[in-house]
């Protein structure tokens, strides 16, 4: 009945305009709490998906240009996503709505990724976000009153490294946290202010952070564990911390950390150089490398002395999708990668978000990460 309706131009319009009128996605209460959404987009195309966040293709209405879907979801999910056209899977490059990527033109809420000026092939990218009535609250991320933030300084190396020095602090004795993909870790995961807020509450005690950045087109061989990162930061950037700041002088106390491609970097450090780092947090780290021989880290956490190093890790319910190269989940590796660190008796806090592989979930479990490897225990 409804899309017998819609094939005449003028209901197809009166509709749209109604249901639009308050945003897109719509959302509904469902059964058990969950929530009924709904993705709408009108354009010509031979397929439409819902991607990044969420992988959710849309079906198109016969006789007109309305393509929809509707699943069932979390009441907490939090996540972001763009619609892609005609097998496309790039992040949108500006807010027009149009194009084959482009965000969801009715949802306002919206986010720019904005491009690293030191970088010079980056750019721009687009997402909407969706977060559903019970998403969580993200409690650290912004400047409190009466925090004083940390001073952001740049060290003297050929890559760029951003110093973090905690407000009122002498940087000598504390501990240090290596953090990579810098630039993005600082403007969209916001880690300094995280951090002044979860040093001023008590939360965490004083550190000195330094932000490691990755350009785009040396991305996926700089956070490989067959790279020279991990020279870089156990031969350079550690003892230049501890020469010239005289932090991180003891390795238990130091933490290393990184998302996705980091985070599998962050994990192999710290299974390989334990006299330089005794906590790691990895999220939604990609345990499915190497392609061609998938999970070869969480092999080699068998074979390798088992050190007093900590983990935290997490990953979205959502990354179930295969990996490049068809490998298995992100999702699936990283609850390998869990079950083999706790079989070998490390010390592992795991959780699995409402959500996807993205930065705004890991922009707020970052500071749970932190607590969990790192926090002031009473």
């Amino acid at each position: 009945m409804m899309s017998t309706l819609l094939e005449d131009p003028a209901s197809l319009h009166e509709w749209w305009q109604r249901v639009t009128a308050n945003g897109t996605p719509l959302v509904e209460p469902w059964r058990d709490g969950s929530q009924l959404v709904t993705f709408l987009w009108r354009g010509s195309a031979q397929s439409t998906r819902v991607w990044w966040g969420l992988d959710v293709p849309l079906e198109r209405m016969r006789g007109n240009d309305l393509w929809y879907a509707t699943r069932v979801l979390p009441s907490d999910l939090s996540t972001v996503y763009c619609l892609v056209h005609d097998g496309v899977e790039e992040l949108p490059r500006d807010a027009s709505g149009r194009g084959k990527t482009h965000i969801d033109g009715h949802n306002p809420a919206r986010y720019l990724f904005p491009p690293d000026p030191a970088d010079p092939g980056d750019h721009d990218n687009w997402v909407s976000m969706l977060s559903l009535p019970d998403a969580p609250p993200e409690p650290w991320l912004a400047p409190r009153p009466g925090v004083t933030p940390g001073v952001l300084t740049e060290a003297p190396f050929d890559r760029q490294v951003i110093v973090y020095h905690p407000a009122g602090t002498a940087t000598a004795g504390l501990p240090v946290l290596v953090v990579f993909d810098g630039w993005i870790a600082r403007e969209v995961q916001r880690i300094p202010t995280v951090l002044d807020n979860l040093i001023a509450a008590g939360e965490i005690p004083p550190l000195v952070a330094l932000f490691v950045t990755s350009h785009a087109a040396g991305r996926d061989d700089d956070l490989s564990p067959d790279g020279a990162m991990r020279d870089f930061v156990t031969r350079e950037l550690l003892p230049w911390a501890r020469t010239t700041l005289g932090a991180g002088l003891d390795p238990r106390a130091n933490m290393i950390a990184g998302a996705s491609r980091g985070g599998l970097l962050a994990a192999h450090i710290g299974l390989t150089a334990p006299g330089s780092f005794g906590a790691v947090i990895s999220q939604s780290g990609s345990f499915w490398w190497p392609s061609d021989a998938p999970g070869r880290l969480i092999r080699e956490v068998a074979q390798r002395p088992v050190a007093d190093v900590r983990f935290y890790l997490d990953v979205g319910i959502f990354e179930t999708f295969p990996a490049p190269g068809g490998v298995p989940s992100q999702i699936d590796m990283n609850r390998a990668m869990r079950d083999a660190l706790r079989k070998q008796g490390y010390s592992v806090a795991y959780a699995e978000y409402s959500g996807g592989h993205d930065y705004v979930n890991w922009r707020r479990t970052f500071a749970d990460g932190l607590i969990a490897v790192a926090g002031v225990r009473a």
